[in-house]
């Protein structure tokens, strides 16, 4: 949206840091709850790892374990490259 579509009474009302946020806002829509869950899945992934993992060390059913453990670590990995991904785009 450019400023040029704004009506000048709606431009006046708003302070210049909200304009900011709204155009922000407007340009990557749900940034803060897509980051949010990014954390949320990472955070479920790395609990679940450190579940597997001590499957693994007990030696209990490796052959179930430790795919498992591998596909919590794929989750944490994919979760902290799109959380990276995400802020690279902000220093653009």
């Amino acid at each position: 949206m450019s400023d040029q579509n704004l009506s000048p009474n709606v431009k006046s009302s708003l302070s210049p840091e909200k304009y900011a946020r709204l155009k922000a806002e407007a340009k990557a829509p749900y940034k803060g709850l897509r980051k949010f869950f990014y954390l949320a899945f990472a955070a479920s992934g790395f609990i679940g790892a450190l579940t597997f993992l001590a499957r693994i060390a007990a030696g209990t059913d490796l052959g179930k374990d430790i795919p498992n453990f591998a596909l919590q670590l794929g989750l944490v990995a994919a979760m902290v490259a799109l959380f990276t991904w995400e802020n690279r785009e902000k220093a653009k």
